[in-house]
């Protein structure tokens, strides 16, 4: 759970209220998401018992939750001005939350349902309110999130720390002659060390490297490999995520060259960022000097993603987002190159947007590291 202040949770609520009045929406519908815990403070698990937050655009707002929950809700909630409904195991709660639209004059209207639920649920609502419209939770969450304040950003900051801290120690780490799998199992203890959880560990060798999100297996790594290490964990609720190449030993034939220009486009698209720059110009500067060294077809996703209590979420930095950057977006740059068959590599740093261009999170060395 995140640790922000109830009364930064309490001004969240008032602009949550104020987009959906924006935007021709009723009510928000949140499920267990990162919506919720980002405008409650609450997370629980997504469970066959609903949890459900009510939100009007006007009047009062409820979570719905089991009984058995209802404490550790409130525990959460703290003095923020929502009221815990709990239903018991034999209940409805379908029926706490058309109730609860009902009393705000809601049950009629636009609904924006959170993205992540459960189409049981969903459907068991549609049901019930007949006369309701529906529409994802995100055309309102989105604009809350997208821009974090100085406090979400000193906790990415914090996360960002804390995996730069496993990236260091990679080197001591002994690598040829083990398999991918034994080294994720190292990188992910030394993850959950510094962070809450460990999100994800990627150790991709040799020819396993071309894979973005390779899974690691029993190959043995060797000399002469790359090797790509994606790797991210969770603190204070905030997501780190960051990707550094190595290689074990001599690099194999052309790839200190290719490595070169992934570098070099990586520091073009950190360079990009500014305020009222479309996402799409910092994926075209990483992307032009590749596609203008001949190796565009090596690259095959966006260049960033969003970043913060998801490890994926606005704003994504891709071609056709012509969304321009503001300050307080943080978001990932991470170009690739995958030669099929052969190896890949790719560099990754977190990036927030300031007010006059790019702060990186990220401080470790992007070049290539030599490891044994």
């Amino acid at each position: 759970m995140t640790t922000t202040r109830s009364w930064a949770r309490a001004e969240r609520l008032a602009r949550a209220r104020k987009e959906q009045a924006e935007r021709g929406v009723d009510a928000l519908l949140l499920g267990p998401s990162a919506d919720l815990e980002y405008l409650t403070g609450y997370r629980p698990p997504a469970l066959e018992r609903l949890t459900m937050l009510v939100l009007p655009a006007q009047g009062d707002a409820r979570l719905v939750v089991p009984a058995l929950e209802a404490p550790l809700a409130a525990g959460h909630l703290g003095d923020l001005e929502v009221e815990v409904a709990a239903w018991p195991e034999t209940g409805d709660p379908v029926a706490l939350v058309t109730g609860a639209l009902a009393a705000a004059g809601a049950a009629g209207g636009r609904l924006a349902v959170g993205d992540r639920l459960w189409s049981s649920f969903l459907l068991r609502l549609q049901d019930a309110l007949p006369g309701a419209g529906f529409t994802p939770a995100s055309a309102v969450t989105r604009q809350l999130r997208m821009r974090k304040d100085a406090e979400e950003i000193q906790a990415l900051a914090r996360a960002a720390a804390a995996i730069d801290q496993v990236v260091e120690h990679l080197g001591e780490l002994r690598w040829a002659g083990r398999s991918e799998q034994e080294l994720a199992r190292d990188i992910g203890q030394a993850i959950r060390d510094t962070h809450d959880e460990c999100c994800f560990v990627v150790v991709g060798s040799g020819p396993n490297a071309a894979s973005p999100h390779h899974e690691a297996t029993g190959r043995t790594i060797r000399p002469g490999d790359p090797v790509v290490v994606d790797i991210g964990g969770r603190l204070d609720g905030y997501c780190s995520d960051t990707t550094r190449t190595l290689v074990v030993g001599e690099p194999p034939a052309g790839f200190r060259e290719l490595y070169t220009l992934l570098h070099a486009a990586q520091l073009a698209g950190c360079a990009a960022v500014r305020p009222g720059v479309p996402a799409a110009a910092v994926d075209a500067a990483c992307r032009d000097p590749i596609t203008a060294a001949g190796q565009g077809e090596l690259f095959l996703h966006r260049t960033g993603h969003g970043i913060g209590l998801e490890e994926h979420e606005d704003p994504y930095i891709v071609a056709g987002n012509e969304e321009p950057l503001e300050p307080g977006m943080a978001f990932s740059i991470e170009p690739g190159l995958y030669p099929r068959g052969h190896y890949g590599a790719r560099i990754e740093d977190i990036v927030v947007c300031t007010d006059d261009g790019g702060r990186r999170l990220n401080t470790t060395p992007r070049d290539l590291r030599i490891v044994s």
